[in-house]
């Protein structure tokens, strides 16, 4: 140990595709200042942002081979390799925010948890990321409208698919390169939260932001197996509970920044396009063969899902009584 010398004992990275401004980052930066209170200065973490490790499908494969210690990632980044993950971000499939955060917290969740094992990767906690929705560059009112479009997706083919079932085009360009692609024409629209529409400045060149919350997808915070093996059991239960801790402040750091970016946004002079319930019908339709070709073996999963939906109304039923 080098305490006497003053100098750490474990110097780790941390990837963050966000700017520094953004909630996880934010998360990230809290996650490092409690690891390193708690650890005595033993355990240093540096937090690199702004997608310096490169695209989250490199930060994971990076992570696989000693290249990056810690990342905060969304499902998307993972669903190819390990299939299970696809059920988590399914659309339409949560009501809403308190919906997913109890799957999440419950059983189901700690199934799937279980499955970042598979690539070596141990989870440390669930982060939340919004519901995402289209932006574009002209008005998206109608399911009709997204025909022909130019979308970025999200590194996912479930994703990939999406698009391509409303008859768009999906594009698969770096979240980095949004901006430069919207500038250049090579894409219409894309979709996002509110958050990510505004740190990213992608409101100034894509003007329209369509409500429709067609997925919540869940990120992960994740530390290397390769990493962890290197940590006694000491101090792998503080790097735990310190993760946990930057996923609460994460959580509620959200909600604050969600709403400051929406209202930021519409004063620059955006539009919010809220969607009839007509035009949400015909999307989940069109979206629904999705369920079918990427979870048809894990139905039971979604099933008790959707039960899930249902205690939360009974509960609130019951309160309303």
């Amino acid at each position: 140990m080098n305490q006497d010398s003053g100098k750490p004992e474990y110097v780790f990275t941390y990837a963050e595709n966000q700017p520094a401004n953004y909630p996880t980052s934010h998360a990230a930066a809290r996650f490092a200042e409690l690891v390193k209170e708690r650890s005595g200065g033993r355990i240093h973490i540096q937090v690199k942002y702004d997608a310096e490790f490169g695209t989250q499908q490199q930060i994971v494969n990076q992570m696989k081979f000693g290249g990056v210690d810690f990342a905060r990632v969304s499902l998307s980044s993972l669903s190819d390799e390990i299939p299970k993950l696809n059920v988590l971000q399914l659309p339409f499939l949560y009501e809403d925010s308190s919906h997913m955060w109890r799957v999440l917290n419950g059983d189901i969740g700690d199934e799937l948890w279980d499955s970042f094992y598979e690539l070596d990767l141990v989870p440390l906690a669930w982060f939340d990321a919004g519901a995402r929705s289209f932006y574009s560059t002209e008005p998206i009112d109608s399911l009709d409208d997204i025909e022909g479009m130019n979308i970025r997706v999200q590194e996912s083919q479930l994703m990939k698919d999406m698009i391509t079932l409303l008859g768009g085009n999906p594009i698969d360009r770096a979240y980095s390169e949004v901006y430069s692609a919207f500038e250049t024409e090579e894409i219409d629209a894309a979709e996002n939260n509110w958050s990510s529409y505004h740190a990213t400045s992608h409101y100034k060149v894509a003007r329209y932001y369509t409500l429709d919350e067609h997925t919540r997808v869940p990120e992960i915070q994740l530390i290397a197996g390769e990493t962890q093996r290197l940590l006694s059991d000491e101090d792998f239960e503080i790097i735990r509970n310190c993760a946990k801790d930057a996923a609460e402040y994460e959580k509620q750091l959200w909600k604050e920044h969600e709403e400051a970016a929406r209202t930021n946004v519409l004063a620059y002079g955006c539009r919010e396009i809220i969607l009839s319930e007509i035009e949400l019908i015909r999307l989940r339709e069109k979206m629904a063969p999705l369920y079918e070709k990427y979870c048809a073996d894990y139905m039971d999963i979604i099933d008790r899902i959707v039960q899930e939906r249902k205690k939360i109304n009974d509960i609130l039923l019951f309160e309303g009584n």
